[in-house]
């Protein structure tokens, strides 16, 4: 049962993120902004869900994480609604601050909950859940904007489907709490503080990674039908159905990986992904118009599948069980500054360079997370920090 609930949860995280980049071009134009506007959204977004997943690790210890995972469920759910009745700009950003804010606390939560007690390969197979809900929120955003209503109709969907997902959790928090209590009992019977974890260089390196590596992987979400829609002429439903196409290739990279997990060293299939990469970015940036650009957005989707639940699956061995509570909520937490950071970056750089500033990005940053693996990986192989 907690397997279905929190896979359940991954995927619902992922559906308003999906749909975010297909319905800003039309919320630009809304509400008259600049294409960096939608940096700033996304700035927004990354503070509430930095300043809430390093908040998390005290949080579920303190209430449970099946109440926190309710709670949290609702909040994002109260996010939607606000991005689909916002008035203005500023009540946008509120709602988004909401929406980051929620996103930190399931975010961490979840992947924390489920390090502790799951292998990789189910691990990774639940963020194929994620990569699920990520693809049906642009093909739902585009199919709603084709039919000439609004971008808010798609929120309020959206939202509704939030609040299926949160009463199925009220109904089963204390299925999560009680697997909670158990493993703590168990596994886990003596917590070190937070200040004692931040205190091993090895679990700030890998934060830098998360940061840089979650940037990498978010920007083509975010940026990818305003690439294709705005930048290359590409008509918006096929711009829709290519934005998709990256996530539901990272979706079913996940599922597929989360089979080959069981049967390859993690460390092995995280260097394949990681060198394989470059090359997706590379098409990407010289695809143009034409089919190149969907490939490359499919081979980046591939290659990103497994790599942050195997990165978040071998926290654990990396800095100790110990200390993997605490370690994964301050990776999350650098996942949601690069990914608020490097795609909101974008939108301020296009505004002067353009749109086709992407290709290059997605490339440069792809070389520079396999260089950043390369250094985590070999400070692995050290003698992890005692866990208490």
């Amino acid at each position: 049962m907690p397997v279905t609930i929190v896979a359940l949860a991954f995927a619902a995280l992922g559906l308003p993120d999906g749909a975010l980049g297909v319905a800003w071009p039309s919320v630009r134009r809304d509400f008259a902004l600049p294409v960096s506007g939608f940096g700033s959204l996304i700035l927004v977004m990354m503070g509430g869900h930095l300043v809430a997943s390093l908040g998390s690790g005290p949080a579920a210890a303190r209430v449970g994480s099946g109440r926190l995972l309710l709670w949290s469920n609702l909040a994002y759910a109260a996010s939607a609604f606000g991005f689909a009745l916002a008035p203005g700009w500023w009540p946008l950003m509120l709602a988004g601050l909401v929406a980051g804010a929620a996103a930190g606390l399931i975010d961490a939560g979840l992947n924390a909950y489920a390090a502790a007690r799951f292998s990789p390969g189910v691990l990774t197979s639940m963020h194929g859940c994620f990569g699920a809900g990520a693809m049906l929120g642009p093909l739902l955003m585009g199919r709603i904007l084709e039919q000439g209503r609004s971008w808010r109709g798609g929120y309020a969907v959206i939202a509704c489907a939030l609040c299926a997902i949160t009463l199925a959790l009220a109904l089963t928090r204390r299925v999560l709490d009680g697997a909670d209590r158990g493993v703590t009992e168990t596994a886990l019977p003596s917590v070190p503080r937070l200040a004692e974890t931040l205190r091993h260089p090895g679990v700030w390196l890998g934060a830098v990674l998360f940061c840089i590596y979650t940037g990498l992987e978010a920007t083509p979400g975010r940026w990818a039908y305003s690439l294709l829609a705005e930048a290359r002429g590409v008509a918006p439903e096929r711009a829709a159905v290519s934005a998709a196409a990256y996530w539901g290739s990272m979706s079913v990279g996940r599922f597929s990986w989360g089979v080959v997990a069981r049967r390859l060293a993690p460390r092995a299939v995280l260097r394949v992904c990681l060198a394989c990469a470059p090359g997706g970015a590379l098409l990407v940036w010289v695809g143009s118009d034409g089919p190149l650009t969907v490939v490359g957005l499919v081979v980046l989707g591939l290659c990103f599948a497994p790599v942050f639940p195997l990165l978040i699956a071998l926290t654990p061995e990396r800095v100790g069980a110990g200390h993997a509570g605490h370690a994964i909520g301050l990776q999350v937490a650098a996942a949601a500054l690069g990914g608020g950071v490097l795609p909101g970056g974008i939108g301020f750089v296009a505004r002067y360079a353009g749109l086709e500033v992407l290709g290059p990005f997605l490339f440069v940053a792809a070389v520079v997370t396999l260089l950043l693996y390369g250094a985590v990986n070999a400070r692995s192989r050290l003698k992890p920090p005692p866990s208490p």
